[in-house]
């Protein structure tokens, strides 16, 4: 299994790991399928993304909304793709969706199958044990969060855009003194790419547990990773 999580995606700054992480795909193939956060009836955000993955030789070639699914045929052709972009979106309608429409479970025993599975901001949030840190984007507290638990394919919270506002940082501080999970904290820029015996860090996100935060540099990952 490979996780690619982004905070956002369509800027420069990921080039570094936009180049990496096609590297990664190009290897098995080129074909990428897309699960929408919501419906998209213009396929707005599918097209743009889909010029984005064109530059680097890839093919966004298959849409999936998770509220009009055909059946197993379609089902199939998004698990035969080489990998699987998780979009944006409001985070806890995108996993209402995957529930019901049973793919949620169906979707991470395909990540651990050897699946490359890419996330932006709420595909990435998605990945990780439980969705309650991305309650602070809506004023909420994670704490209240009773029926978070999300894909759980990597043993850590996620919160991209921490840069958007300076109260997100105290906010992380004081949910990290009372969740178990070490939280990972990326700017707009910045990311991850793990799994397969990849450790791979793009910018300087942080690693917030216990009430402190520190740089999530490669070792103290490899630590996080090797103690799950």
């Amino acid at each position: 299994m490979i996780t690619a999580l982004y905070s956002d995606q369509l800027i420069a700054e990921n080039a570094p790991m936009d180049r990496r992480l096609a590297a990664l795909i190009l290897a098995r193939g080129n074909r990428i399928g897309y699960i929408a956060s919501a419906p998209e009836p213009q396929r707005e955000f599918f097209d743009e993304k889909r010029q984005y993955y064109l530059q680097y030789g890839l093919s966004l070639d298959l849409f999936v909304d998770l509220d009009a699914l055909s059946g197993d045929d379609e089902i199939g052709r998004l698990f035969s793709c080489n990998a699987i972009h998780l979009t944006g979106g409001h985070t806890g309608d995108f996993l209402r969706r995957l529930r019901q429409s049973g793919m949620l479970e169906r979707l991470r025993a395909w990540a651990l199958d050897d699946g490359i599975l890419v996330g932006t901001s709420a595909g990435a949030i998605l990945m990780t044990p439980t969705i309650a840190a991305d309650a602070l984007f809506s004023g909420g507290s994670p704490d209240a969060v009773r029926d978070g638990a999300a894909l759980d394919l990597v043993p850590f919270e996620f919160f991209p855009h921490v840069n958007d506002d300076p109260g997100y940082l105290p906010s992380l501080l004081r949910y990290s003194e009372t969740t178990a999970n070490r939280i990972l904290a990326c700017r707009d820029g910045e990311g991850l790419i793990l799994g397969n015996g990849l450790v791979e860090v793009f910018g300087a996100p942080l690693m917030i547990s216990d009430g402190f935060v520190e740089a999530a540099d490669r070792g103290r990952i490899v630590d996080l990773l090797s103690c799950a």
